[in-house]
C-alpha cells in the first residue's frame, strides 16, 4: 500500500495556458510528502503512445481515450496521476471521467484569454497557426469546448503557478482526497 489513496487530476486548457507548469509544481509538492505520482503530459505522450495520431478531431478523441485508459491503469495501481492534455472536447472529457469512481477524477480547467496565450506562445505555435503553417490548431481553426462543470478553475492570466498549485492542493486537502495532514505546510 502506498499510504495514500489514488486519484486522477485531469488538467485541461488550451496550449500555453500553464497546464504542464502547474501540474509539475503540484507533482513536486506531492513528492515532498512521499506520495507516489505519475505525470502524463500530452507533449510527451505524442512522442510515444500517441505518436501515430494527428490533430484531426477523430485523432484528438483517440488521444484523449488512450490517455484516460492509461490514467485508469495508473490509478488502479495506486498512483496519483496527473494528466496534462488540451482535451478540447467536452464529450471526451466526460468519457474520461466515466472511467473513474466519482471522487477519483478531478477536472482542472486552466483558463486564460486567447490574447494572453498568443502573447505567451512558448512554443511559437499560435504564430505558426495564424500564418497557416499549422492546421487544426486549438483556439485558432479548431475549437476548444470550455468545461461545463470542472472541479477547479484556474485563471492562469491572473494566478501564479505557486498560487494555482496551492488552490489545487487546498481543494484536495479540504475534500480529504489525500491522506496527508498538510501539503507544503501551509494547508494545515
Amino acid at each position: 500500500m502506498k499510504g495514500h489513496r489514488s486519484l486522477l487530476l485531469w488538467f485541461t486548457g488550451m496550449s500555453g495556458a500553464g497546464k504542464s507548469c502547474i501540474a509539475n509544481r503540484v507533482q513536486a509538492d506531492l513528492h515532498e510528502h512521499q506520495l507516489h505520482t505519475c505525470l502524463l503530459d500530452g507533449d510527451r505522450l505524442r512522442q510515444g503512445l500517441t505518436a501515430d495520431l494527428g490533430f484531426a478531431d477523430d485523432d484528438r478523441k483517440e488521444n484523449i481515450r488512450r490517455t484516460a485508459e492509461v490514467g485508469r491503469l495508473m490509478v488502479d495501481a495506486g498512483v496519483i496521476t496527473l494528466v496534462c492534455l488540451i482535451s478540447p472536447f467536452e464529450q471526451e472529457r466526460r468519457m474520461a471521467r466515466a472511467l473513474f469512481a466519482p471522487d477519483d477524477f478531478i477536472e482542472i480547467f486552466i483558463d486564460a484569454p486567447l490574447a494572453v496565450l498568443e502573447r505567451r506562445d512558448p512554443k511559437g505555435l499560435y504564430a505558426k497557426a495564424r500564418k497557416g503553417l499549422i492546421k487544426n490548431f486549438t483556439g485558432i481553426d479548431s475549437p476548444y469546448e470550455r468545461p461545463v462543470s470542472p472541479d477547479i478553475v484556474i485563471d492562469s492570466a491572473t494566478t501564479s503557478v505557486e498560487q494555482a498549485a496551492h488552490t489545487i492542493e487546498a481543494f484536495l486537502h479540504d475534500r480529504r482526497e489525500l491522506a496527508v495532514t498538510s501539503i507544503r505546510g501551509h494547508l494545515s
